[in-house]
């Protein structure tokens, strides 16, 4: 079987291109910069596929040991699958292969006592809506399980109480 050497355009719009992609093709940037979500500092992204006539983003996202992710909202849907570390929400403890979905209600916050790593699909606007309030009086409810993981969330904690978020 021969593979066709361009594939006609859509007549829906969507890219329809087929995609195989070994994780070190693509680098990790800052969040920060890239300005996809919109969290507090600190999150690393990896965009895997951009569709923006569907809205969708494929992405994995990853967060530093301590690190809290306010409660929020956004106007898409997302489902996320965990694939290192811990992810502490809705009074959970996730581990790799545990899942999320979570859709424009408030939800969160989140604690990755350890850091974590998730794979994650985002179907509309994926920037986080939050309060720094809400953030800066967070008390921790996860402990951390790794040195690593203390000295991280010993860091975020002093960083809210100097309101340097």
């Amino acid at each position: 079987m021969t593979q066709p050497t361009t594939a006609a355009k859509p007549a829906d719009g969507f890219d329809h291109t087929f995609k195989a992609i070994h994780d070190h093709e693509v680098p990790w940037e800052s969040d920060d910069v890239r300005g996809i979500l919109k969290l507090p500092p600190g999150v690393q992204v990896k965009v895997l596929n951009y569709d923006p006539v569907m809205k969708r983003i494929d992405m994995k996202q990853r967060f530093p040991p301590g690190y809290v992710e306010p409660a929020h909202t956004h106007t898409s849907w997302h489902s996320i699958l965990v694939t290192k570390g811990r992810m502490c929400v809705a009074g959970k403890d996730l581990r790799p292969g545990d899942y999320v979905f979570g859709w424009d209600i408030p939800h969160g916050p989140y604690e990755y006592p350890d850091g974590c790593e998730v794979f994650i699909v985002y179907m509309g606007d994926a920037t986080h809506i939050w309060e720094k309030d809400d953030l800066l009086q967070h008390k921790n409810i996860w402990k951390p399980e790794t040195q690593e993981g203390q000295k991280g969330v010993e860091q975020h904690v002093e960083k809210r109480k100097a309101g340097k978020m």
